[in-house]
């Protein structure tokens, strides 16, 4: 897409000691075929060479805009923090994380799906993960599931499909592209104390718009030890969010008996997760997360229930034995040492 019509898009990369691929994710933001952005790039109180980088960067092309920050914030203050800088007459935003890169056309695609509609408040595509330990050495594909002539599809019928289908077809803020009056609407788009914020930030603009999809690989995501997905991976968080997200906006997406099927399935499977790391003598920190997660939709670890998945744990050990012992091995791979 081009020409001089087109919609200014803000690139933001908020970052923390990034300089290993800071430089490669800034590369692939200048290496974009769409022309028409400002690129934001804020540091949060870095140790390593990673402001110096920026500031490089930011000396070459004016389109970029270095910040730095003058005290330390929290991942998601500081997202919040980066998103506030982006400029108000620009009409769509799309968040670059710092150790991940975009392929050279995925502003132009994402911008033209998201104008191939009028109320498209959300776009996503196929992304490039990096492997991780424990989960096989060879980079896989995400997002998957839609058929191709599937482009645009109403927002709530595609969260109705997330909760109930397990149709993932949007994970970190790298694999998506926002509207801009949607990140600057509320005083934080990321809420703080959520332990799945990226996730609820799609849940809470796609109640009002569509969902955009370009069915080409966009977005690369680096999943390594100490990153966003290492942590989800670490404490199996995925189950957890899933009852978060359908406690959440399961009342209001779906009838009673449907919204009652949804969450005892999502709260099956978090308890069966709970009973396998019961067994796996998960530490402390493991609990705590997810006690605190709960918490953040007024719930808690039930204990008779999760007494009735370690015994089904147990059976399922006792009847398969051979895949139980692969899956305490790559359990182990993954724990923290």
């Amino acid at each position: 897409m081009q020409g001089g019509g087109e919609p200014l898009v803000s690139v933001v990369t908020p970052f923390f000691n990034s300089e290993k691929y800071l430089a490669e994710c800034i590369e692939s933001v200048l290496g974009q075929t769409y022309e028409k952005w400002e690129y934001i790039l804020v540091n949060n109180c870095s140790t390593d060479r990673s402001p110096d980088i920026a500031r490089q960067y930011a000396e070459m092309d004016r389109r970029i805009r270095f910040i730095d920050n003058v005290r330390f914030m929290t991942q998601v203050e500081n997202y919040n923090h980066a998103l506030r800088q982006i400029a108000p007459e620009g009409k769509y935003c799309k968040i670059v994380q710092a150790d991940d890169w975009i392929f050279a056309s995925c502003l132009d695609e994402m911008v033209r799906v998201a104008e191939s509609a009028p109320n498209v408040s959300l776009v996503g595509s196929y992304s490039l993960y990096d492997p991780l330990a424990g989960y096989g050495d060879r980079p896989y594909l995400g997002h998957g599931g839609l058929p191709y002539s599937c482009r645009v599809m109403a927002g709530r019928h595609t969260l109705q499909r997330y909760l109930a289908e397990y149709l993932c077809l949007f994970g970190s803020p790298t694999c998506v592209l926002y509207r801009t009056s949607d990140i600057l609407a509320p005083p934080d788009f990321f809420h703080l104390g959520s332990p799945v914020e990226d996730i609820e930030a799609c849940f809470e603009v796609l109640q009002k718009g569509d969902f955009g999809f370009v069915h080409q690989v966009l977005t690369f995501n680096r999943r390594q030890e100490g990153s966003f997905w290492w942590n989800m991976t670490k404490f199996h968080a995925d189950e957890l969010n899933k009852v978060i997200l359908t406690h959440r906006y399961g009342p209001t997406l779906f009838g009673p008996a449907e919204y009652g099927h949804v969450l005892r399935r999502a709260k099956s499977a978090h308890y069966r997760c709970l009973g396998r790391a019961l067994l796996e003598g998960r530490p402390a920190a493991f609990w705590q997360y997810h006690a605190q997660g709960l918490a953040t939709v007024g719930q808690r670890i039930q204990k008779l229930p999760l007494l009735g998945y370690v015994l089904w744990a147990v059976l399922d050990i006792l009847g398969n034995p051979k895949a139980t012992l692969g899956h305490l091995m790559r359990a182990r791979v993954r724990s923290p040492r």
